[in-house]
């Protein structure tokens, strides 16, 4: 088991363990008419669990804009930026149909334009690599014995995004890998003393690659012309919690603080002139937090607005991400 996996699988689910338990400790549940009729779209950044009534169909689709700040080194300092930044637009949508009561199946298919000012840009708009998911309900909540709702997601990455013998650098989202792909959450609704609802969800993921993507010149791997090798993404994975607190029954304040990590990617090959590449990156690890506002017109229409922020880790960048999305629920 390498450093970065050993240090940073853990130590999320040390701080949402005790929150969990101070939610439980302050609030109660109640089954008055407000809390039983509290509208929802989701956070922004937590994964939620599968549709409750089979044949129901749900269409989520997000934009997001994204700017680096300022980098990140090795021991949460602040270094030096390199010159121009990397910004994108970014455009995926969750399509979620209700295979039963407890089992859904999920893809989220996404596109993006990246570019950096006075250099290079996408020669286009880019599709990534497209996930498909199992999510499955095998714990339903009983609010009065204080039991939350648990599910578990799993899946496959599909490598459909460009990532080798690329016309333009800008050009490589994807990996080229098949990626299993894991997530457990918990989801739970106490009623304050107030009368309000808050929502609290707490999730943990693991990505891996099952496969070595085949590497041909100018790459998103970071390669340029003339290579030949091999390639493969580290682990990688997050932990986090989000709060949803009902302000009326259309609108939610929500709140999502996350930590992502990753081990670093392997890279084996050569250049045409003779120059051996037998590499492993330093492994990366962020802090986000991402606020925003929820707005819905019926328990099935909604909208949510918010940024999430990149504020803390090491060997990344600081991004401002603003984003919104849609909610419809058919």
């Amino acid at each position: 088991m390498s450093t970065i996996f050993r240090n940073f699988s853990y130590k999320p689910l040390r701080f949402l363990l005790p929150l969990a338990l101070s939610a439980i400790t302050v609030t109660t549940y109640s089954h008055s008419a407000y809390a039983a009729d509290q509208w929802y779209t989701g956070s922004l950044v937590s994964p939620s669990g599968p549709l409750s009534k089979q044949g129901m169909f749900l269409l989520e689709p997000y934009m997001y804009y994204s700017v680096p700040s300022g980098m990140i080194g090795p021991h949460n300092n602040n270094v030096p930026m390199s010159s121009p930044r990397q910004q994108s637009v970014t455009s995926f949508t969750i399509y979620r149909y209700a295979l039963t009561d407890y089992l859904s199946i999920q893809t989220t298919p996404a596109i993006s334009y990246r570019w950096k000012h006075g250099d290079t840009t996408s020669s286009g708009l880019k599709i990534g690599d497209v996930p498909v998911d199992l999510m499955w309900r095998y714990l339903t909540a009983d609010p009065k014995r204080f039991i939350p709702t648990l599910n578990l997601i799993t899946g496959v990455s599909f490598p459909t995004g460009d990532y080798s013998h690329l016309g333009r650098a800008q050009d490589g989202v994807g990996s080229g890998v098949y990626t299993y792909r894991a997530t457990l959450t918990e989801q739970s609704t106490y009623t304050m003393p107030n009368n309000h609802e808050l929502r609290l969800r707490l999730w943990a993921t693991f990505r891996r690659a099952l496969n070595s993507a085949h590497l041909r010149d100018v790459t998103s791997y970071g390669t340029t012309r003339g290579f030949r090798g091999h390639g493969q993404p580290g682990m990688y994975g997050e932990a986090g919690f989000s709060l949803e607190y009902g302000i009326t029954q259309r609108w939610v304040f929500a709140i999502d603080v996350a930590r992502d990590w990753a081990n670093g990617s392997r890279l084996k090959g050569h250049y045409a002139s003779g120059l051996k590449v037998d590499e492993l990156s330093t492994g990366s690890g962020d802090w986000q937090v991402a606020p925003a506002l929820e707005y819905n017109w019926t328990p099935n229409y909604g909208v949510i607005a918010g940024v999430s922020v990149y504020y803390a880790g090491h060997n990344t960048s600081r991004v401002v991400s603003p984003q919104f999305a849609f909610n419809a629920l058919y």
